[in-house]
């Protein structure tokens, strides 16, 4: 994608971030406009002095061309929004990141996905709990999403890659950096066996700010969201808002009421989180089995019958997408586009939901229906 320089270029300037960049793109209509546009048209746009100083002070500094050059040579990938391999579930979020810098390889299979996360100072009733929980899930077919921090994060990395599954790590800082650095070796194992993801740019330091800002990635990437072992000031906690924000289902493991380190995952039950004591209850709530996720993934990869079929495929979701912006994601023509839709109707790979929306048509809980 010959733009995905400018998209960069934008999620480096401070003061941008999702929703901005969305209102530049519907201003300019192509990032290359809105990147080379005059201040006086940025103003315009709905930048403060603030976000719009950052910009001029970035484009004067930044080669944008060494910028990607810089991601390629770090071994990782930059998946934009319009990008046809940019996660799906994370997609739909209002506040989706615009780029996502990958190390590692996303699958079609990560769609479905159950966020482990919890305290930092996870006792053995914790760490031995996540495995527990996350053995049976990985042997269903199911990927395991964290944090890459110390206690439970680490405990459902690990557990996953032991059961032999797909773990992918969000992190809060770069995707040239590990935090915490004593966790390298893990983080180089999920590499070969899912991916690290991030939305800040190579450089970023792990500050404290950056943690809450990501949490909404680990729930966003994840049907679920797993709490196992969290205090009342946990971090795990905002994690668990974001995914009852995002519409994702939210599961606490009870611990002791006398325990500290169990408190808020306890609050939680109270509040109205489902309780989990095994794997199956949370493949029941989410109407999963290994049979239905290797089903639902072997059709997302052969029921398209050709690049365009997938490249439309990939940009679909359960949310009604005009086909304007499908268009637009896909990075093809709508005679092309259009043409392609109608087959996939005829053959029940996509549904037109309302005028000129589409959706992946569903039935009995799978992604396509193939007569």
């Amino acid at each position: 994608m010959s733009g995905r320089k400018y998209w960069l270029g934008f999620n480096i300037v401070k003061g941008i971030g999702p929703i901005r960049l969305r209102a530049l793109r519907q201003r300019f209509g192509d990032l290359e406009i809105a990147w080379q546009a005059a201040e006086a048209d940025l103003a315009a746009a709905g930048l403060d002095r603030r976000s719009l100083d950052n910009l001029l002070h970035v484009r004067q500094s930044i080669d944008l061309d060494r910028l990607l050059q810089d991601v390629d040579r770090l071994g990782a990938t930059a998946l934009t929004l319009d990008d046809p391999d940019y996660p799906v579930l994370l997609r739909e979020l209002p506040d989706a990141p615009p780029v996502l810098y990958v190390k590692g390889t996303l699958s079609d299979a990560d769609q479905w996905a159950v966020a482990f996360v919890g305290t930092r100072r996870a006792t053995a009733y914790g760490r031995d709990m996540t495995y527990r929980l996350v053995t049976p899930l990985v042997h269903a077919g199911i990927t395991i999403i964290s944090g890459l921090a110390l206690g439970i994060d680490a405990a459902a990395h690990k557990a996953a890659l032991d059961a032999g599954g797909r773990t992918i790590a969000v992190l809060g800082c770069g995707i040239d950096l590990v935090y915490p650095p004593d966790h390298r070796k893990l983080a180089e194992a999920i590499v070969e066996n899912g991916a690290l993801v991030t939305e800040f740019p190579p450089g970023t330091q792990p500050e404290g700010k950056n943690f809450p800002v990501r949490n909404r990635i680990i729930s966003g990437l994840s049907l679920g969201v797993t709490v196992v072992e969290a205090p009342e000031s946990s971090g795990a906690l905002l994690t668990a808002d974001s995914a009852a924000e995002q519409g994702r289902d939210v599961f606490a493991v009870p611990g002791k009421v006398t325990a500290k380190s169990s408190l808020g995952a306890n609050r939680l039950i109270q509040s109205g989180a489902k309780l989990v004591i095994s794997a199956e209850d949370i493949m029941d709530e989410l109407n999963l089995t290994r049979s239905t996720v290797e089903t639902r993934t072997q059709m997302r990869e052969i029921a398209p019958a050709n690049p365009t079929e997938e490249a439309l495929a990939r940009c679909l979701g359960d949310e009604p997408l005009h086909i304007d912006d499908l268009c637009q994601r896909s990075g093809l023509p709508i005679t092309q586009v259009s043409s392609t839709l109608a087959l996939m109707e005829l053959k029940g790979l996509v549904r037109r939901a309302d005028g000129m929306m589409y959706i992946l048509a569903r039935q009995g809980g799978e992604p396509y229906r193939l007569d």
